[in-house]
């Protein structure tokens, strides 16, 4: 696994180390030794896959407020999606800015997201499958959003919104302090 330090403090792009042959590749795509050696969360407690039908769909921005703060590590499993980030931890250098990375079954690549994030994505092509680890497991009380289109953030989706989810569109906007 290579690890590269991505814009967002304490976030990662993680991309595949391919042992290829003939027959095709092997490779590690989780390993809780080098997530601690990197100083990232390596207690993952759940893992969660979710099936998009249509391109352009938008999933989030979610997040789970603290005593259920969690680390999520996102793979694309099938298809292609645009995978967003979104700091908003109090005391961040890089709170309130946002970072994207094009994830797609092919290249393997995966984002690791710390605790105190928003996520989301965008799908970039239909019947698109995602998974994640996290590090603590779905509690509803907890479970917060912030809405997709927020001008605060600015995030620029690579696609117009084909879909998105009622509850998804009713999130507020990030508040800087």
């Amino acid at each position: 696994m290579e690890f590269t330090e991505a814009k967002l403090s304490g976030a990662y792009l993680i991309r595949l180390r391919k042992i290829e042959d003939q027959r095709g590749f092997f490779a590690r795509g989780w390993c809780r030794d080098e997530f601690a050696k990197h100083g990232l969360n390596s207690n993952m407690l759940q893992l969660n896959i979710g099936f998009t039908h249509k391109r352009g769909t938008v999933r989030g921005l979610h997040y789970q407020e603290a005593p259920h703060a969690e680390a999520k590590f996102v793979r694309c499993t099938r298809g292609a999606l645009f995978d967003v980030i979104v700091d908003l931890r109090l005391d961040s250098p890089t709170r309130g800015q946002w970072a994207g990375f094009e994830l797609t079954a092919e290249s393997g690549n995966m984002v690791y997201v710390p605790e105190g994030f928003a996520h989301g994505y965008q799908t970039l092509a239909d019947d698109t499958e995602m998974y994640y680890l996290t590090s603590a497991f779905y509690a509803a009380p907890s479970a917060r959003g912030v809405r997709y289109n927020d001008p605060t953030l600015g995030i620029t989706w690579p696609l117009p919104v084909s879909v998105i989810s009622d509850p998804d569109q009713k999130w507020p906007d990030f508040a800087l302090p």
